[in-house]
């Protein structure tokens, strides 16, 4: 186990009377709100205009920042940023999932920098401050909700790219798992590969001796595992809603990868993929996640090994560290499609994708690498995607 601080402001309030809170908690950094918000769910639900109601009878001024997609572009950053300075805005207040949250955090981040809000994502600048965020989720996925992280896509180029901050962890973030009820099946199923994925990023070390978050990892993929179908299958379940909303927010809040140093290659190449073709990044999860288990085991099948028999049940005896990896990587796989998720660029509808650019773009110094179980290099990556397809 390595040496590791660990620290996480955020406030979580979680549960059926979660938003009795807001008013409160809004109020502690004035009345003037930047309300920012996705599609048409949390309308139809009912939640935007009882969020709207309980802000006016609290005397809040609300502006409204609408229509944020999945894979959140800068644009709306800057929009965001401009209108909090235009309107003195005191509080960014996001309503929705992954992507809404990481715009927030974008604007909140931009407000009180003097240059670009891209220069943080682009790894030129380090924010020293931020506007006050909070959070209200509709979506247990990306663990925007408690993280470090903001990713957002450039437009130009389509370069998908993340930063990590203290001051990218909201304030606060308000969870009621029953506003997850209505996601449809296949948003449902992204995201819990989402949750998965985090875990799984932070599971993959070279780092020894860390066997508690070892087994807390454990615990939660297999939370995820065990509660995912009876979500899709009983929507409003909410038991199995509030054990993956909860897992969400744990996957990503750095307390399981303290004490070890993750891998993160399979996200980093997944990004690409979904800035370039558009797609949810829990498929391109989905997909990319064996594909590089195929590679590198190759190299080190240790800690694949160990997956494949702690999380996925798969019996030791069965032969090499090899042969344990490769069984270990068919139930992973099996375990996605019964989610109705792609295990193939193919079946994500990504016939003939441009594999030397999404490569270029992932590591864009030739001699560069990426990931801490194994060193990819640009090579290994068009290897991986070779094999994603």
């Amino acid at each position: 186990m390595i040496d590791f601080i660990f620290q996480n402001p955020a406030k979580i309030i979680f549960g059926k009377s979660a938003l009795s809170h807001l008013q409160t908690e809004a109020a502690r950094f004035g009345k003037r709100v930047l309300l920012v918000t996705g599609g048409q769910s949390a309308r139809r639900i009912g939640l935007y205009d009882e969020v709207m109601r309980i802000l006016s009878d609290g005397g809040f001024t609300v502006f409204e920042l609408s229509g944020i997609v999945p894979n959140p572009v800068l644009s709306r950053v800057y929009e965001g940023i401009a209108l909090c300075r235009r309107e003195k805005i005191d509080l960014v207040l996001a309503l929705g999932g992954g992507s809404v949250i990481d715009t927030g955090k974008g604007i909140a981040n931009g407000v009180p920098y003097d240059g670009d809000v891209w220069d943080f994502y682009a790894g030129i600048q380090v924010p020293k401050a931020a506007m006050p965020l909070g959070v209200l989720l509709t979506h247990a996925a990306a663990g925007s909700e408690m993280s470090y992280s903001s990713v957002i896509t450039n437009e130009n180029g389509r370069i998908k790219r993340g930063f990590n901050s203290i001051t990218n962890v909201p304030t606060f973030s308000i969870l009621n798992p029953e506003w997850t009820y209505t996601l449809p099946p296949y948003q449902t199923s992204c995201g819990g590969v989402d949750i998965m994925a985090h875990m799984m990023e932070r599971y993959f070390t070279d780092v020894e001796h860390v066997e508690l978050t070892d087994r807390m990892i454990t615990a939660g993929i297999q939370t995820v595992m065990h509660n995912l179908p009876i979500a899709l299958q009983s929507p409003d379940n909410y038991d199995a809603r509030a054990e993956i909303m909860w897992a969400g927010a744990l996957a990503h809040n750095t307390l399981l990868q303290t004490g070890r140093i993750g891998d993160w290659c399979s996200h980093k190449l997944s990004h690409e993929l979904s800035a370039a073709y558009n797609l949810t990044h829990g498929a391109a999860l989905a997909v990319l996640f064996p594909a590089w288990m195929k590679h590198v085991l190759k190299q080190n099948p240790k800690k694949i090994a160990q997956f494949a028999t702690d999380v996925l049940a798969v019996d030791p005896a069965l032969g090499t560290d090899t042969q344990i990896a490769l069984e270990g990587i068919k139930r992973l796989e099996a375990a996605y499609r019964s989610y109705g998720m792609p295990t193939t660029l193919r079946d994500a509808g990504i016939v003939d994708p441009d594999i030397q650019a999404l490569a270029q773009k992932a590591l864009p110094e030739p001699d560069s690498a990426i990931g801490g179980y194994v060193k990819i290099s640009r090579q290994d990556a068009i290897e991986i995607y070779r094999l994603a397809l």
